[in-house]
């Protein structure tokens, strides 16, 4: 997933602006001290999801036969080894389940 600098911006103010509003929360540095460190773990979560997908079309693509994006074996595909990933990096994957019956 991409998000543009302003994006990025906009979403660790949120955050902070949360976290401030939080009774739980104590800060033991300042308010943009903060907001720079959510803005840089967000920019580490982002890069490594780029990686992850990455490596999952990779898989994907080193398949016997070719499977077409956009086709449901491709979907299936996708999701079993994105969550396959995000396990090996520790990260615990939901996805959403939908039922056609």
């Amino acid at each position: 997933m991409r998000l543009s600098r302003e994006k990025t911006n906009r979403l660790s103010h949120v955050i902070t602006d949360l976290l401030v509003a939080s009774q739980d929360v104590v800060f033991v540095e300042d308010r943009d001290t903060i907001r720079q460190s959510i803005v840089q773990t967000l920019q580490t979560l982002l890069k490594e999801e780029e990686q992850v997908e990455a490596q999952v079309r990779k898989k994907i693509g080193s398949q016997k036969r070719e499977i077409l994006e956009g086709t449901e074996e491709w979907e299936v595909l996708y999701r079993r080894y994105y969550s396959e990933e995000m396990r090996r990096m520790g990260v615990v994957h939901l996805t959403s389940h939908s039922s056609n019956s």
